[in-house]
């Protein structure tokens, strides 16, 4: 039962969500993915952290592979290379049955996904009112194309 409303309100959230927000849900599953491989890592559960870890790596692709590169300039390769680098951890960590890379990739999607929630946050709230600014939409600063999602 909870499995199934729970999968309701995600495909729905999933669905009504901006190019913004969808990067900053696909941070959250994938850290929540990394950290499920590192206690199936700890517990020894091998088929679970293999699973944990190709979702992880799922996801990473599918952030590399929506980045928009001609809109999005220099931050956009750098984002592919840097999911590139997590990508080849995962797949060490996955081979070696080792943390370190794991608690690495992790690190490195806390810090990314704390930053894209300081960018998704409504102008008003990151940055004190100036009553000489206009705000601009959110998207300006998505190196990512809105139309490029394949959820």
């Amino acid at each position: 039962m909870f499995g199934s409303s729970h999968d309701a309100y995600l495909e729905s959230r999933v669905l009504s969500a901006t190019p913004l927000e969808l990067v900053h849900l696909l941070y959250r599953g994938a850290i929540g993915a990394v950290q499920d491989a590192r206690h199936h890592l700890a517990n020894g559960k091998i088929a679970e952290r293999s699973r944990a870890i190709s979702k992880a790596c799922a996801i990473l692709l599918e952030l590399r592979s929506a980045l928009n590169h001609e809109g999005g300039g220099e931050l956009a390769g750098r984002l592919a290379a840097l999911y590139e680098y997590m990508q080849r951890r995962l797949l060490e960590a996955n081979l070696q049955q080792a943390d370190p890379p794991l608690g690495e990739v992790l690190s490195l999607l806390a810090t990314l996904e704390e930053a894209w929630s300081e960018i998704s946050k409504p102008a008003a709230e990151a940055v004190p009112a100036n009553p000489w600014s206009q705000p601009g939409p959110p998207e300006a600063v998505c190196a990512y194309s809105a139309g490029s999602w394949s959820l």
